[in-house]
């Protein structure tokens, strides 16, 4: 079997008040096929400040999303390959 190596890259950000992160998960999958998830998470004011909290959803949310749109991608390839490999005769 033939090993092949994709990488996610996750990216994390915060507003100024704490109370939003927001998250961009990146598949690089080799050559010119690259996919990004987002997702957020938002923390109600009168509840305490752990950064870990948001960090982690809004993670989990930007690779849910990732995934859904990289089944889009295998979807639309499906659909172009439809049909027999080799003519019938």
């Amino acid at each position: 079997m033939k090993a092949k190596h994709w990488n996610v890259d996750i990216f994390i950000g915060e507003s100024d008040d704490d109370t939003e992160t927001r998250a961009r998960a990146v598949l690089n999958a080799g050559g010119s096929v690259t996919v990004t998830g987002y997702g957020q998470a938002r923390r109600n004011p009168i509840d305490r400040p752990v950064p870990e909290i948001g960090d982690e959803l809004a993670a989990s949310r930007a690779l849910t999303d990732l995934a859904d749109r990289l089944r889009g991608v295998a979807g639309e390839d499906i659909a172009r390959m439809a049909g027999p490999a080799y003519p019938i005769t």
